[in-house]
Order: structure tokens, then C-alpha cells, then sequence
């Protein structure tokens, strides 16, 4: 893999054409900090579909630390028959992989902004793309959320006056798409609005004279809306301010918090509360696979065989390989093991994928290696496995889904390599209108875990004030998620936008341990609420899935009360753990599973 950056001192002065048309006192753009060195890693590249004098897309790769541009009047294409003139430009600072918004009229480039597509990128045949760029030619493998397959940028000019000019083409690959718009797919991958959407209300602006980390600031509507909403939010964690500025006592908000098996909290806001009793439904696992059917799976070859299980015949493989490292002083997981713990979990998360289309993230090498992304359903899957057409699919999207039907199917997608579980928060019925609301506290890496629990605390109190139903769940990794049920009616865009509101109250109470940064090394370290899941097809990891790391963490779900337990760990539970919290504790997530709520404004 080619590095990322490199002299550092060199690459700075890459930038200086880009700097000198552009005056930073006026346009939010990102002026740029200095390349680092040494630093590997997958390079990423971005497509911004921009309307300035005219529309046209932005074609960015990283290279050498920075990102290499060029301008696609008509934007990109998967159509390997058609060829787009592609104006090579100068190049841009990476902070600008995901940089939307409006540049200002009179500045150069002067129009709105979104980030139409992003990814990551190899370069094919070469480890040195920054000596193809200068030889003309460049191949490169995108994968992306639209783009996906092998792009040829191809100069086409050979004397002074026309050597930016460049030819973009697709190869004929399993990804080339013949017909393929890109202005059939006019919305952001990164805030999933559109350009119009954009220039009429912007999020954000970038700050050019703050650190890149600190620079991507929210943008005040000028009527005091969005501080109020924030203020209002605020009213109901007083609490939480106490003390430093930007920290929050350990009990936050809303009285003296419950103790595991106390007494429930107060009323807020004259409301029912919105946590759970802590009274769950009982997990019944009597419907998982019975001793005789286990120890069958325990005595096959490491070559794997036939296993009668919910009364289909699934073909097993590979019994003996590790999936997950073991922890300190504990054996590694084999396949063996998690298909046994998929087969015995199945009856109790069936209710949380049961009609929904299933995105799998596939570890075929185990939790050590690196995954990928698997929403098509294989055509050698049994005629058996329950599947979902997507009748709105695009060409180049996935068309038919995996929908977790039945406890076998959950066993097939687990011999399959899918160590991840994400089903879709909306159905097969109405894949348009989610049916949860789902708000997902992502730590960064200078977020302690005391912080997460302290915005979960934060959540806890809003939504008790408005008097909304939720429940919280572990991620297994190192955050912690929520999960409100919504009546059916709200668009994704209107539960998103809904989320946004709240989650941003919250993180003005609490602004130094919160970034609203999408990109993970943007962010300085800090947390981020990120309400963009709430997204078609855009999903959180299900409840009790196991998570790629050492040991096979679960997500467990949690009650209000264990935000207040110390002993409470983000990567706590185990596939050989959860059982017995599932019997001491019950199905905690089945709140989730009751009728759907009108989501209240937050006033």
C-alpha cells in the first residue's frame, strides 16, 4: 500500500496555488494545515457535486497528502461506454475530503457544496500515483458509497496551453452500470441533503483561522432557533453543567440517579418517565437448538458437514477456525463456537431483524482481518433463505437482501462469515419510513468512557423530559447507542432532522467533548453524536450481534439504571456471557419492540 504522505515540506508547497486564489477571511473553505509524515493507511478520495458558475463534480484522490483534483463537468459515471472531459486543477488541502457548504459569490469557486460521494481508493499497477498523475495516466480502484470499480483518467493534452486537459472513463468491470446518471443520485452521502437543501439552510461553515480539528463550527440561523432548541433541552440537565466547564458530574441530570435495582427516577417535565422499570421481558430461549442438536455440531470434523438445526440441513465449514483472538487467559473463538451462539441467540434477536433487510458485514478471515460491506444476497444462498427484492433499487445498488425470517437464516448468514448483524430501521412493507429513531454516541480516541456515559446520562434526561420512550444498548465496541421506536409516518429525513435537534441540544451543554465532524481524524479526539445513521439503508449493529475484536463482544442491551453502575463496560459481554445476563436480567431491548411513538418538538 502506497503511503499516505510524505515530505512533508515538500507537499506544503503543493497547496500555494490553491491558497492564492482564495481570500480565508471571506470563504469557509479549509486553508490547509501541513501535511504530516509517515502516516499510512487506505487512501481516501471524494466527489463533491458543486454549482458555482456552472454545476459540475469534483473528482478528488490522496496522494502524497493531499488531494489530487480535477474538475467533471458532467460528473463521474459507472457507464463504462461514455467518456467525460475531466479538467485537471489545483490541488486541494485533505481537509477538504469532506468539506460542504457555501463558498461565497465573488470568491473563487463561489456556489454550494455537498459531498456527493467519498471512500477509499487504490491505485492499480503502480505503488506511486503521484509519477502516474505526472505521466498522464491513472488507474484507480474506487470504492465508494455510489462510485464503485475501476476508474482511467487519461490526459489528453500535450502542449502548454491544453495539458490539464483529461479524459474520465469506467472500465468494463462487474461494477460498470451502462446508462448510469449521476444526477439521478443528487444527494449527499455525508448529510444526505441535496445541493438546494444545502444553500438554504447550511449546517456548518469552516472556521479557516481555527485548527482543522476545531474548525468545522455550527452556523446560527440568525433568528436564535437553534440556541433556543439547545437552551430549552439544557433547562431539563441543569445538573449537567455543574462544576468545569464542559464536564458533567457522574449522576448527570435529573435528580439522584437510579442504582441497579433502586427505586425509579423522578417524573420529569411532569411526565412519565421514558426509561424502562428494569423489569424486562424474559428472554425465552427454549426455542434455540436443543443438547442433542448442539452436541451435534460439537462433534463434526473441522471440515464442517451437514447440521439439522430449526429443521433445515445447513452446510457448515471451516468448524476449527478462529474467528476472534482470545482474550487474556481465555481460548480464541473458533466458527464452530459463533455459529453455536448465532443458532442459540437466534430466537431472542429474531424479533429486532424479523422483516427487515439484513446488511452483513462479512469477516470471511476472521475478526483480525479486514471486513467488507455484503448486501446482496449470493445466488448459491439455499432456495430456502428467507429474501427481500428491493424494488427501488438503482442500477449498481443491491437488489435482493437476506431478511432474517426465520432462526435458520441466522445460522446460514453466520457460516456465510457474517460476524456483524445490521438490519434496516425500516421493513420490506415501507422500506421508506423507518420505524426507530436511532441515536448513536460514537467515542473518539480522547473520549473517556466516564464521557459516553455522561452524554448517555444526558440523553437519559432529555428524553425523560420529553417524555419518550428509548432504550439504550452497549455497542460492544466503545459507545453506546439508543433506540426509539416511532410510529410509522416520519420520513428518514424527518427523523434525522429531529434527532439532529435534540443530539445538538445536548452537545451544547456539554461542547468540549463533542465534535460534529463526520471524519474520524477531524474530530481532535472527541465524540460525536451522529444522528446522519438515520439514513435508508443506513444501519447501527443489532442488538446482541458480536463485534470483530478480541473475546466476541456483544451489544448488549443495558437498562437506564446500569449508566450508574461502575462496573459497566462498553465491550463487557461476551457470546459466552450474555446468556447467563439474559437470564438474571431478561430481554431488555423488548421495549423497543412496543407501539411506536409520535416523536414530541423540541421546544
Amino acid at each position: 500500500m502506497p503511503s499516505r504522505r510524505t515530505d512533508a515540506s515538500a507537499e506544503a508547497g503543493k497547496l500555494a496555488p490553491y491558497q492564492r486564489k482564495r481570500d480565508f477571511e471571506r470563504t469557509p473553505e479549509p486553508k490547509g494545515a501541513a501535511p504530516q509524515a509517515g502516516e499510512t493507511g487506505a487512501l481516501r478520495f471524494v466527489v463533491q457535486r458543486h454549482r458555482a458558475r456552472r454545476l459540475h463534480y469534483d473528482l478528488r484522490f490522496e496522494i502524497n497528502g493531499v488531494l489530487a483534483s480535477w474538475a467533471v463537468p458532467k460528473g463521474p459515471t459507472l457507464d463504462p461506454n461514455v467518456r467525460r472531459i475531466a479538467v485537471h486543477v489545483e490541488d486541494h488541502p485533505i481537509e477538504y475530503l469532506l468539506f460542504e457548504g457555501i463558498i461565497p459569490r465573488g470568491e473563487y469557486g463561489g456556489g454550494d457544496v455537498i459531498v456527493w460521494d467519498t471512500g477509499t481508493w487504490e491505485p492499480h499497477e503502480t505503488d506511486d500515483p503521484a509519477a502516474a498523475v505526472a505521466g498522464g495516466e491513472l488507474h484507480a480502484d474506487v470504492h465508494g458509497e455510489k462510485l464503485r470499480g475501476r476508474f482511467i483518467l487519461v490526459r489528453t493534452g500535450h502542449t502548454r496551453e491544453d495539458e490539464n486537459q483529461w479524459l474520465l472513463l469506467h472500465k468494463h468491470d462487474e461494477y460498470a452500470v451502462p446508462g448510469w446518471d449521476p444526477e439521478d443520485y443528487p444527494r449527499s452521502v455525508l448529510s444526505g441533503r441535496t445541493n438546494d437543501e444545502v444553500k438554504a439552510d447550511p449546517e456548518r461553515m469552516w472556521r479557516s483561522d481555527l485548527p482543522p480539528a476545531e474548525a468545522s463550527v455550527p452556523v446560527a440561523d440568525g433568528s436564535g432557533g437553534r440556541a433556543a432548541t439547545a437552551g430549552k433541552v439544557a433547562t431539563a440537565g441543569k445538573a449537567a453543567t455543574a462544576g468545569k466547564a464542559g464536564a458533567a458530574p457522574r449522576a448527570a441530570a435529573g435528580g439522584k440517579a437510579a442504582k441497579a435495582g433502586g427505586k425509579e427516577p423522578a417524573k420529569a417535565g411532569g411526565k412519565e418517565p421514558a426509561r424502562s422499570s428494569g423489569k424486562a421481558a424474559r428472554a425465552d430461549l427454549s426455542g434455540g437448538p436443543g443438547k442433542a442438536e448442539l452436541a451435534a455440531l460439537d462433534a463434526m470434523g473441522g471440515a464442517g458437514g451437514t447440521w439439522e438445526v430449526f429443521g433445515r440441513r445447513l452446510k457448515v465449514t471451516n468448524l476449527d477456525k478462529v474467528l476472534f483472538p482470545g482474550r487474556e487467559g481465555e481460548p480464541p473463538v473458533t466458527k464452530r463456537e459463533f455459529i453455536g451462539y448465532a443458532a442459540r441467540i437466534a430466537p431472542v434477536v429474531l424479533p429486532y431483524l424479523q422483516d427487515r433487510p439484513l446488511n452483513m458485514h462479512r469477516f470471511p478471515g476472521g475478526a483480525g482481518t479486514k471486513g467488507f460491506w455484503h448486501k446482496q444476497l449470493p445466488d448459491h444462498a439455499p432456495d430456502w433463505v428467507p429474501r427481500w427484492d428491493n424494488p427501488d433499487a438503482e442500477p449498481g445498488e443491491s437488489t435482493t437482501y437476506l431478511v432474517v425470517n426465520e432462526p435458520a437464516a441466522l445460522v446460514w448468514a453466520a457460516n456465510f462469515g457474517a460476524l456483524e448483524w445490521h438490519a434496516w430501521t425500516s421493513t420490506t412493507e415501507r422500506p421508506d419510513l423507518p420505524t426507530y429513531a436511532l441515536i448513536d454516541i460514537d467515542a473518539g480516541s480522547a473520549t473517556t468512557w466516564e464521557d459516553v456515559l455522561v452524554l448517555a446520562r444526558l440523553h437519559r434526561t432529555a428524553l425523560d423530559h420529553l417524555g419518550v420512550r428509548a432504550q439504550p444498548k452497549l455497542t460492544g465496541h466503545t459507545g453506546i447507542q439508543i433506540w426509539i421506536p416511532i410510529e410509522r409516518g416520519p420520513t428518514f429525513d424527518e427523523t434525522r432532522k429531529w434527532v439532529e435537534q435534540l443530539s445538538k441540544a445536548i452537545g451544547a451543554i456539554v461542547p468540549r467533548m463533542v465534535s460534529w465532524e463526520w471524519d474520524v481524524h477531524k474530530r481532535g479526539g472527541l465524540a460525536r453524536l451522529d444522528y446522519t445513521q438515520n439514513v435508508r439503508n443506513k444501519t447501527l449493529v443489532a442488538p446482541y450481534s458480536p463485534r470483530p475484536a478480541a473475546g466476541a463482544p456483544v451489544s448488549a442491551p443495558i437498562g437506564w439504571d446500569e449508566l450508574d453502575d461502575p462496573s459497566l463496560r462498553p465491550d463487557g459481554t461476551t457470546i459466552r456471557t450474555i446468556f447467563e445476563r439474559l437470564e438474571s436480567r431478561g430481554d431488555l431491548f423488548a421495549t423497543v419492540l412496543g407501539p411506536g411513538q409520535r416523536l414530541p418538538p423540541i421546544h
